[in-house]
């Protein structure tokens, strides 16, 4: 399978249906994920077969996932989403 329909369908795994996951995920997967290294690429589709609920409340910062490497992933994604919005409001 190619680099490309891999992140396509790495792309389209990490659509959850929630407005609150998407936001988080796919700007992180767009952004981001091409310059992971390849423990954290395994870490993020680790990441996208957890449930839902899991990814909500992990992402929302109300727990952190027990395994090492989800958890430093959710921070990756956290602290991406943090930045950017940090700088869209510098630019209004």
């Amino acid at each position: 399978m190619s680099e490309d329909t891999a992140l396509k369908r790495l792309y389209w795994h990490s659509r959850r249906g929630m407005w609150e996951l998407d936001l988080l995920l796919l700007p992180f997967l767009e952004h981001r994920y091409p310059d992971l290294d390849d423990a954290d690429k395994a870490a993020y589709r680790a990441l996208i077969e957890e449930e839902d609920q899991d990814l909500f409340i992990w992402l929302m910062r109300r727990e952190w996932p027990e395994n090492d490497a989800l958890r430093r992933i959710v921070k990756m994604i956290v602290e991406y989403a943090e930045t950017t919005s940090n700088d869209q409001y510098r630019t209004l």
